[in-house]
């Protein structure tokens, strides 16, 4: 069988499995894995893996449509990723009363304040280009 056929082939088992689709991103994240902790990097390997993925999407080696049933799917139960943490707040139960609200008060205020500084930051950068146009124009 040629190189071609054989690439027609894969990319067609590709296109129709999701659990295939699923595979091949796991296997990113444990090459990504495997990268990260053989040479020591201080990025992690799902980063790795994530950036190897997106270079051969970008190249055309991989389609976006042979991908796209199995990332939808893994995004479809995101939830089952978190139910670890779950168990690690239950685990905790102080984070359920008091604690717990003072925290997420502090996650909140925080929120509202980088996000409001950010807001007032653009625009004051956008008054000031609209200034340097209209002195501009003027002369």
């Amino acid at each position: 069988m040629t190189r071609r056929k054989t690439s027609i082939l894969i990319h067609r088992a590709l296109h129709k499995s999701r659990l295939l689709q699923v595979g091949l991103i796991i296997s990113f994240w444990l090459v990504g894995e495997a990268l990260s902790r053989g040479f020591h990097l201080p990025v992690p390997g799902s980063v790795i893996g994530l950036i190897g993925l997106l270079a051969l999407l970008a190249s055309g080696a991989i389609r976006l449509s042979s991908m796209k049933r199995g990332a939808a799917w893994l995004l479809a139960d995101m939830l089952l990723f978190f139910v670890p943490a779950v168990l690690a707040v239950l685990d905790h139960g102080e984070f359920l009363g008091l604690v717990g609200l003072k925290i997420l008060v502090v996650i909140l205020v925080g929120t509202v304040t980088v996000m409001s500084i950010t807001a007032l930051a653009v625009d004051l950068g956008y008054r000031i280009m609209l200034n340097l146009e209209q002195k501009r124009a003027l002369h």
